[in-house]
């Protein structure tokens, strides 16, 4: 009988093991800068003697904060991420893991955006194998160089699978969504033709699209990418109805999309219906009566301590 039990227990281990769940998750760090003097970086306000009087103990409580949410989003496969200053800062955000230090690489190239911020990507490197990356660098119109965010992109193996991930962070609404419209245009169009490419060589491609797009999903530029990708985050991911609030409204600028291969019946696949808006309390405060992220400033004079302007969002995914 003993025996029977035994190996009744590896097989379903073993069953369980070739089924197991995993998140992919994005979240905008609200400028995470060092303290250290980048001639390169528009980080001035950033400094112990900037505007944002940004110094260590403030940083490593950022840090730490990161962490936290890290924590509720887990266990991550794959985490996008903007609003970063450098290669370095992500490295101290897993310098401060107990639980990602060992297990995950990171994807990073620095981008030529007039703040001084990148996006970038950390991946569970026991379950991924990098096999590719690489930055997509634009020029938005009536600009004569590259000023934006580029868009980073990674290219892993899982057992017998490929997935391409591409991490965003779209122009602002800076000036007005309708006037600045373009810009994110002109990211979608890059995005877009990268995701043509990759179908081109295997119409059964697996991709992740995500990123803080400064738009909503039913805006021209996200709508160009969900011609070809399916939308994983919505309003009703999450308990307010999105993952920013403008105006004393939330809608969703954060967003996750599939490819039509991550939802196959064979090998790794995003499950449908799983994406996730989160809003644990420690993210959430309350002002005038009305709930909004927990940022970590309010303009330059005002720190709250807080962790981000937006909320994280996810989704799950089975290999």
């Amino acid at each position: 009988m003993k025996k029977i039990i035994v190996v009744f227990t590896i097989l379903l281990t073993n069953v369980i093991g070739f089924s197991q769940t995993y998140n992919v998750g994005f979240y905008n760090f609200e400028n995470l800068f060092d303290t250290i003097d980048d001639p390169k970086k528009d980080d001035a306000e950033f400094l112990p003697n900037g505007a944002y009087s940004w110094n260590s103990k403030r940083f490593e409580e950022k840090l730490n904060h990161i962490n936290k949410v890290m924590d509720e989003m887990g266990p991550l496969l794959v985490l996008g991420m903007c609003e970063i200053e450098n290669k370095q800062v992500v490295y101290n955000v897993l310098n401060y893991s107990n639980k990602y230090k060992k297990t995950h690489g990171v994807v990073h190239y620095d981008s030529p955006d007039e703040r001084g911020i990148d996006v970038g990507m950390i991946y569970d490197s026991t379950k991924l194998k990098l096999l590719k990356s690489g930055n997509i660098r634009f020029t938005l119109p009536g600009k004569e160089k590259p000023s934006s965010r580029d868009i980073v992109w990674g290219k892993f193996l899982s057992k017998k699978d490929t997935l391409f991930v591409m991490v965003n962070h779209w122009p602002s609404r800076r000036g007005g969504a309708d006037d600045s419209e373009k810009n994110r245009i002109e990211a979608a169009k890059n995005a877009r033709h990268f995701i043509d490419s990759v179908e081109q060589k295997n119409p059964k491609y697996k991709l992740i699209l995500m990123g803080d797009l400064n738009d909503y999903a039913d805006n021209v530029a996200p709508m160009m990418v969900a011609e070809k990708l399916t939308e994983m985050i919505c309003k009703e991911s999450g308990e307010f109805g999105g993952s920013y609030l403008h105006d004393g409204e939330w809608n969703v600028l954060d967003h996750i999309m599939a490819s039509p291969g991550l939802r196959g019946k064979k090998g790794m696949k995003a499950t449908v219906g799983s994406g996730k808006i989160l809003s644990p309390a420690f993210l959430i405060e309350e002002y005038k009566g009305k709930k909004q992220p927990f940022r970590t400033y309010v303009g330059p004079k005002k720190y709250l301590g807080g962790y981000s302007d937006h909320l994280p969002v996810l989704i799950q995914v089975k290999l």
